[in-house]
């Protein structure tokens, strides 16, 4: 029961970033139907801005996270009125090609600009403390990933459900000629959406950066490809579903690693997406709806 419950730690504290990751998925998704798999590499660009705001800078953890956040917004902004908004009406394919090239662009640029090896973040920029309670190591880098991302979810919750903006996120969602009619800007509520997921990206990456303390140019590829298993796992296009989704792809990597093999961790998440698009493919929160032809 104790090993039981030291997994369960280990597993809310990595969902919380696969759950931060899968957001950003889900909230582009769910306002023009895009699967941008540029997104985590965004994580990428923000572990490194942080990294070199803590190095270079002298910042410490929270402000390296703040600096990685704005810079990673406005990178999500250009990316889409470059490369995303000229193909809005276009198929759905020619998007899904250009996010994979969007992806490899970000990850060997950065291999050509910082080169390819890995760089680990400085000890004093998140000393490490373990606490020793009823039997349980809760290491101090755990509780601040798992606080920090509980709090940037609320904060999202606040802002769709609360403001302006989350309204005209919510309505350009339900049907963009709608809120075009009603006086709602769909370009600029676009950008605001990529705007916010790429944010939320970037703290994810500093955080990876915290836990695990090395970064390189390719660290996106999976924890971005398992955050899409997580938003489809929670129905792709839900915010509570891809919150719910990432915590359990963390507890079930977690799972795996303490009483399987770590070997199959990779096949496992992947695996559970094999599953889901069989037996339900609209995700634990979704719903079937019927499509007039």
């Amino acid at each position: 029961m104790l090993e039981f419950s030291q997994q369960m730690i280990n597993g809310l504290s990595l969902g919380a970033i696969y759950a931060l990751i899968a957001l950003g998925y889900t909230m582009v998704y769910g306002i023009i139907k895009l699967i941008n798999f540029a997104h985590g590499d965004i994580m990428m660009v923000g572990a490194y801005v942080g990294f070199f705001s803590i190095t270079l800078l002298g910042t410490n953890i929270v402000v390296a996270m703040l600096v990685a956040m704005i810079f990673c917004a406005a990178l999500g902004v250009i990316m889409e009125k470059i490369a995303y908004r000229p193909l809005r009406n276009s198929t759905r394919i020619a998007a899904l090609i250009t996010a994979i090239g969007l992806s490899l662009f970000l990850e060997y640029i950065t291999v050509v600009i910082l080169g390819p090896a890995q760089k680990v973040f400085p000890a004093s920029a998140f000393p490490v403390k373990v606490y020793n309670i009823a039997g349980l190591s809760i290491l101090n880098k755990q509780i601040f990933v798992f606080v920090s991302a509980v709090l940037l979810m609320l904060i999202l919750q606040y802002i769709i459900k609360r403001t302006k903006t989350g309204k005209a996120m919510r309505a350009v969602s339900l049907d963009q000629e709608a809120a075009v009619l009603m006086g709602i800007s769909v370009d600029r509520t676009i950008s605001i959406t990529f705007a916010i997921g790429s944010a939320l990206a970037a703290a994810a990456g500093v955080m990876i950066g915290v836990y695990y303390q090395t970064i390189n140019p390719l660290m996106g590829i999976i924890p971005g490809l398992k955050a899409f298993v997580a938003a489809v796992l929670g129905g792709i296009g839900l915010i509570p579903g891809a919150m719910v989704g990432g915590f359990v792809m963390g507890l079930l990597e977690t799972m795996v690693s303490g009483y399987g093999n770590s070997l199959y961790r990779d096949a496992v998440a992947f695996g559970v997406l094999i599953i889901i698009l069989l037996i339900k493919p609209t995700g634990l929160f979704g719903k079937n709806t019927g499509e007039k032809v």
